[in-house]
């Protein structure tokens, strides 16, 4: 009697549209807020400027993130629907010259010549152009480019990160800002770097690592200009 196994798997590479956007947003919502924050303040601003300055930035930053995200992911989209409108026609004016065309990426992969037609020919008979998309394009399922998924993704995710160093300013004084600031924020951005790799399926300490030192030199150079020049803007 033969068993039959069901095994279902789901891919840490079925969330890359989203995450990639997500902690993008996130990690630039807190870095730009809290360095924006550390440089007025080291400026010698006071808590309500310190305020204002840090509600701007989250609006600014947010909107940005949300064009930037749209714009640059709906031109991926505009590339990827022109191969694919150019492959439709091409499935259409030579089926044969795109049979061997498909074959060939087959063979590349270490199939025999013989199989790799028969494969070529039972993939275009299912879905020819799903076919060519995915083997001779690289577009799937999975890494489609998404515009509105990215656009929402980095400008929620930019608010919710720029929001934490701003609710710092409400809860300290303006004479630890210089402190806590800096200091809340890398904690802020170790959890995130750990949250992101571990829904990922990424090394931990690597992510969180690599996310804390990026934030902390952002941070600090954006301090020395407010410093060096001394004043607020």
């Amino acid at each position: 009697m033969e068993l039959r196994v069901r095994h279902s798997e789901r891919h840490k590479t079925e969330r890359i549209g989203w995450l990639r956007a997500a902690v993008l947003g996130a990690n630039d919502g807190i870095v730009s807020t809290a360095s924006l924050v550390l440089g007025v303040a080291a400026a010698g601003a006071d808590s309500k400027a310190l305020l204002v300055a840090g509600v701007a930035g989250l609006v600014a930053g947010a909107m940005s993130m949300a064009a930037g995200e749209y714009v640059s992911v709906s031109s991926q989209a505009d590339t990827e629907g022109a191969d694919l409108a150019r492959e439709r026609a091409e499935l259409a004016d030579a089926p044969e010259q795109e049979h061997a065309e498909l074959a060939e990426i087959y063979v590349r992969r270490g199939l025999d010549r013989a199989l790799a037609d028969t494969v070529a020919s039972q993939l275009m008979k299912q879905d020819a152009l799903g076919a060519h998309a995915r083997d001779e394009l690289g577009i799937s399922e999975v890494s489609t480019a998404r515009p509105i998924q990215a656009a929402f993704a980095s400008a929620g995710t930019f608010s919710v990160g720029a929001a934490l160093p701003l609710c710092v300013v409400l809860l300290f004084p303006a004479s630890l800002l210089m402190w806590v600031v800096p200091g809340s924020s890398l904690v802020f951005l170790a959890l995130l770097g750990s949250l992101a790799a571990k829904v990922g399926g990424a090394p931990v300490l690597k992510a969180a690592s690599r996310v804390t030192f990026w934030g902390a030199l952002a941070m600090a150079l954006t301090a020395g200009v407010g410093a060096l020049f001394g004043v607020t803007v």
